[in-house]
């Protein structure tokens, strides 16, 4: 069996009993996110808490300006 099938098996066996196809579809949507996420730290294709700050109060100055407030 594959570790991916494997991965899946396990995750659906930690949910409730009375979880639904909307809570496994969740789940199996998070592992996924995590994954990319953390394969993608490990490349070292990420940037500073700073460099976010900095991007998101340029990003309100500019939305600011534009709606004149």
């Amino acid at each position: 069996m594959s570790i991916v099938k494997e991965e899946a098996k396990k995750l659906i066996d930690k949910l409730p009993e009375h979880a639904t196809w909307d809570d496994i579809m969740y789940e199996l949507y998070v592992k996924k996110k995590l994954a990319v996420a953390l394969k993608a730290a490990e490349e070292g294709h990420v940037i500073s808490h700073e460099e976010v700050k900095k991007r998101l109060l340029s990003q309100f100055l500019q939305l600011y300006t534009v709606l004149g407030i």
